[in-house]
């Protein structure tokens, strides 16, 4: 039986830098996109053998704004995936794009070539806001996007959504929250803004409007609790609200170690990250590097270029099945967690669980543990208590 894997490919282009974002990504040439589009799919070509008893189930192409690219790049990287995995057959395949960045042909170019979910960042419904984030788009420009895309006959669509943005009042979250669920996406990701060191918001915090306070803060969030369950969208992970059947698959590869003990999850492009066999490494984030690496006449083994390379120790396993797993709403598994570390879960944890089960914040019940609603609400003091 082929073990699972995950698939991720970094795009990281971008019309412009978002003046909170700290990604791998900016704005580049058509010339330098082409060009990393051909070292790409030599990568992937390339680091094959090491997956070959590998299906991948999800592949999810992130950024940047992988719908920058031009018309056909992204069927070829997909076609270049196909000629050397294995492939599911229901394999999720997501595309993270902005509105502004296609078109109707570009969207059915991507169906074409097996893509079968979108992920739309659309961050607010409030036009000022956008303009303050340095956002590319206004509302209009993503409906006309969106409707786009169900014109094309996309069924599984994401919206990425953003709180506590400079100046936002309560009310205004509010208002975005009953516009976007009035589309009725199959999922909604809602993010609280976080300010990145490096990034234009953080280094000119001054010339903003304030930031809402922590009060606010968590009033936005549970209103986000209240409207997105009212609306019919289930939590399945601390930010993450889907109807039901539609919770990202991708990111649940991430959350729950693939399964288990070993967390596969293969990562292509510009600075991704891979975990395989509970070794961890980091493609190098220097393009040229990247690009000479992967030059049509470069025959080079791939791994001197690979930065962070580490192997997991079991605690650190252990660490990552905790708290990462009771990021989501259905818990961890005794069962699993005994299966796959040798050990039972309470000898590990046991005091930990006991004192979050006396406060209300964690309930075990049977083979599952999981946190409250309450201890979701503050999950990283809670999960900081799984660190070994």
């Amino acid at each position: 039986m082929a073990l699972s894997i995950g698939m991720y490919i970094h795009i990281p282009f971008c019309v412009q830098k978002c003046a909170y974002c700290d990604f791998l990504s900016g704005p580049a040439t058509r010339e330098r996109q082409q060009a990393y589009v051909a070292a790409l799919r030599r990568e992937i070509a390339r680091e094959a053998a090491q997956y070959a008893g590998y299906e991948v189930q999800t592949v999810f192409f992130g950024g940047g704004t992988p719908s920058i690219l031009e018309e056909g790049a992204l069927a070829r990287l997909l076609e270049c995936c196909r000629a050397h995995y294995h492939i599911n057959y229901d394999a999720e395949i997501t595309v993270e794009m902005n509105p502004g960045t296609v078109d109707y042909n570009k969207l059915m170019d991507f169906k074409n070539a097996g893509v079968n979910r979108l992920s739309i960042g659309l961050q607010s419904a409030d036009n000022a806001a956008l303009r303050l984030l340095g956002r590319i788009h206004t509302y209009e420009d993503f409906l006309q996007t969106y409707q786009l895309a169900r014109k094309a006959g996309y069924t599984n669509i994401n919206i990425d959504l953003m709180s506590a943005l400079p100046g936002q009042r309560i009310e205004d979250w509010v208002q975005t929250l009953e516009t976007v669920t009035a589309l009725q996406p199959e999922h909604i990701s809602a993010y609280s803004l976080i300010l990145e060191e490096g990034t234009r918001l953080y280094d000119r915090l001054n010339e903003y409007p304030p930031v809402p306070d922590e009060d606010e803060d968590r009033e936005m969030y549970q209103e986000t609790k209240r409207i997105l369950a009212e609306k019919g969208y289930q939590r399945y992970e601390i930010s993450n609200y889907a109807k039901a059947g539609y919770a990202c698959r991708h990111n649940c590869i991430y959350w729950q170690r693939g399964g288990g003990h070993t967390a596969n999850y293969a990562g292509f492009g510009l600075g991704a990250s891979s975990t395989v066999k509970d070794v961890r490494w980091r493609n190098t984030e220097d393009m040229e590097r990247y690009l000479g690496f992967f030059a049509e006449n470069s025959d080079h083994e791939y791994h001197g270029e690979k930065t962070d390379v580490h192997e997991l120790s079991k605690a650190e396993c252990m660490e990552e099945y905790m708290f990462l797993g009771l990021r989501m709403t259905d818990g961890v598994s005794r069962q699993e967690f005994a299966d796959s570390f040798g050990v039972e879960m309470n000898d590990i944890y046991g005091e930990a669980l006991h004192r979050w089960e006396r406060q209300g914040m964690l309930v075990q019940q049977g083979d599952a543990v999981r946190l409250t609603d309450a201890g979701i609400d503050v999950s990283n003091v809670v999960l900081a208590d799984f660190l070994l």
